[in-house]
């Protein structure tokens, strides 16, 4: 199994990462930040000996690297699981946010997984096999405040998602959105966590895991995964 998994490097990429290391044959793995990329390739490693590994530090939010990271997975064979995870988020007032932060949220939460889909997709559609997982947000399922333009964003995440999954459920590529809630990752900062308000990342990954175990004819089309006592 080759898996291919943006912003792999911490958070809700590494812990899905590390979920497939003891089966997976091959993982491409991208993150702007190499050594902590490279970090999580040793932890990987230390899972499963047997594993082949590439990296490749790239910023995704440009096309250029998001297209060249692309052919640097196909040069290695063909797509089994595509993980977009790549994202960012800059709180705000739609309407209040600077004109940039939105660009750089469209561009990091969008157009990344959308420029990496576009290349991997020939080789995943001519094999008639593959799974896509968009790791969405909640966020695209409602407004809420001070989220402005990571919400449009994570919009334009769901919409891609629904018309991929239209688009190729006669080819044998299955499409998976998933909508977490508020996970421990970065993004929270120091956020003290001590009563377990928020989900881990592994809540996460479990579930992707487990959404990629279905017989041939099934999909998961949605998971949606929100703290038990709800969104903050």
């Amino acid at each position: 199994m080759n898996i291919v998994i943006s912003g792999a490097s911490k958070g809700i990429g590494k812990s899905i990462a590390e979920a497939f290391a003891s089966e997976a044959k091959q993982m491409i793995l991208c993150a702007r930040n190499n050594h902590t990329l490279e970090e999580t390739a040793s932890k990987l490693r230390s899972i499963n000996p047997q594993l082949k590994i590439h990296t490749l530090s790239a910023d995704l939010s440009k096309k250029n690297e998001a297209q060249s990271f692309g052919t640097f997975c196909n040069e290695r064979g063909a797509t089994d699981i595509l993980v977009n995870n790549a994202g960012t988020f800059l709180p705000g007032l739609l309407l209040e946010q600077e004109e940039e932060a939105m660009e750089t949220m469209m561009d990091t939460n969008f157009y990344s997984a959308f420029y990496l889909t576009k290349a991997l997709l020939p080789k995943m559609i001519e094999k008639k096999t593959g799974h896509i997982f968009n790791i969405c947000s909640v966020a695209a399922l409602k407004a809420y405040d001070n989220g402005g333009g990571y919400s449009v964003s994570k919009f334009a995440m769901d919409g891609l998602s629904k018309n991929l999954r239209h688009e190729l459920k006669g080819k044998g590529v299955k499409v998976t959105t998933v909508y977490p809630g508020a996970v421990l990752t970065d993004s929270w900062g120091d956020f003290d966590n001590s009563d377990s308000r928020i989900m881990e990342a592994t809540d996460i990954s479990k579930m992707v895991f487990a959404a990629s175990k279905l017989s041939m004819q099934a999909v998961v089309e949605s998971i949606i995964i929100r703290p038990q006592l709800g969104d903050l």
